[in-house]
């Protein structure tokens, strides 16, 4: 069996929440060993972010929630009390043998306690150290907290995401999931992967990788952002409404909504085609995508009064037919029965403590010679930390002892 790409490299994981640790994640899913430092008792914060929780077959309460579930596969959970000097000295320890170091606590917070990039550097020179922050290492803001919504109002997301004005319901809105935190910890595997490659292939030092929410949004945010660098002006809500080739939104069908993105005047003119009214693809207001731009409003009334005509199966048919893109609206549970994402694998299952056969979802990436076959489920807290402090750190079942009954470590059980 072919190695995973990332076999032999070894990452101390400091994160919490999301953005840090799918970066983590991500890297653990590619053959990372992943060791992940949380708090005992507690553990990371994710544990406490709500239901719904695994159900323990005791009747107990556990911290094994979606949240913390979705973020932390093919790791292994060390339970270590950071707060204290012995369990600083521990992380250290395991920092020297370390490619990748990661953390999300505030800025300055970890120079407290010994174990800043400043001082891991010194007793590992080539580690790659990743922090993760709401507003960066720098700035009049760094020192502020925040979570994925603040950085989605304070981005720009929410005011270019919602109704457009003049509709029920208009205003900024969120996006669903924690896109902020999903997309920044992207940035942060990105960045890793690319400081891995300098210091392997380019004779590079290791260094500290800055990533912020902040910074990830205002990126993200790319052909909406440059309309507003061209001509000073923020592109206005438009629902489901694209903001490129028209017509691109929502259309109500005779028994449900479809999605539908005309990429470009041949399209359109099939499209026309389909719904019975070739001539469309002629009228002057309408025949290249910028006049169907400027006219808009017009087409979109002309167009909704014929997709209301029949069911959506009907259009979605005839439109894959004449290759005109549109797809319908899915729930989850539509998602994980589609033939397509069965046949694509998104759903595997993992041996859990809790549940025999827990759900979880694959790895997006595809590799033909490396590929992401076995995923171990998300650890419980504290899970592996006697494993790793004897294989790792050769600590004696004196010492764990001594630990332990010091509050500065914990073993799931």
């Amino acid at each position: 069996m072919s190695s995973l790409p990332l076999t032999g490299i070894k990452v101390l994981d400091l994160t919490r929440v999301l953005a840090g640790p799918l970066s983590a994640q991500m890297l653990a899913d590619l053959g990372a060993e992943v060791i992940k430092i949380e708090r005992p008792g507690g553990g990371d914060d994710a544990r406490i972010f709500g239901p719904p929780y695994l159900v323990d077959p005791a009747g107990k309460a556990n911290n094994n929630n979606s949240f913390y579930l979705c973020a932390n596969r093919n790791k292994h959970s060390v339970a270590v009390d950071i707060a204290k000097p012995q369990g600083q000295e521990i992380v250290r320890e395991l920092a020297k043998s370390a490619d990748i170091m990661m953390e999300n606590f505030k800025v300055g917070d970890l120079k407290r306690y010994g174990l800043d990039y400043e001082t891991i550097r010194k007793i590992n020179p080539g580690i790659i150290y990743c922090s993760v922050t709401g507003y960066g290492q720098t700035g009049p803001y760094k020192a502020r907290p925040g979570y994925d919504a603040i950085f989605q109002a304070a981005g720009g997301l929410m005011s270019v995401t919602g109704h457009p004005d003049g509709e029920p319901g208009a205003g900024p809105m969120k996006v669903g999931p924690s896109i902020a935190d999903v997309m920044t910890g992207m940035n942060a595997s990105i960045g890793i992967l690319a400081a891995l490659f300098h210091r392997k292939a380019n004779g590079g030092a290791g260094q500290h990788i800055d990533v912020c929410l902040m910074d990830t949004v205002i990126a993200s945010l790319t052909h909406y952002a440059q309309i507003y660098l061209v001509n000073g002006e923020t592109p206005p809500r438009r629902g489901t409404s694209g903001n490129g080739g028209v017509p691109a939104r929502v259309f109500t069908c005779a028994d449900q909504d479809i999605m539908l993105v005309v990429g470009n005047d041949s399209q359109f003119e099939k499209c026309c085609g389909v719904l019975g009214h070739p001539e469309l693809a002629k009228d002057p207001r309408f025949v290249k995508n910028n006049d169907r731009v400027a006219h808009r409003t017009e087409l979109m009334k002309i167009l909704e009064d014929l997709f209301i005509t029949k069911p959506a199966k009907y259009w979605l048919d005839e439109l894959e037919r004449v290759g005109v893109p549109a797809g319908p609206i899915n729930d989850f549970k539509q998602v994980f029965n589609d033939e397509q994402v069965k046949h694509r694998g998104m759903e595997v299952k993992v041996n859990h403590p809790l549940r025999e056969d827990l759900s979880l979802i694959r790895n997006a990436l595809t590799f033909s010679e490396t590929p992401i076959k076995e995923y171990r489920a998300p650890p419980l807290l504290g899970q592996n930390t006697e494993d790793v402090l004897k294989g790792k750190l050769g600590y004696s079942d004196a010492k764990l002892t001594e630990l332990r009954s010091a509050g500065i470590i914990q073993q799931a059980g």
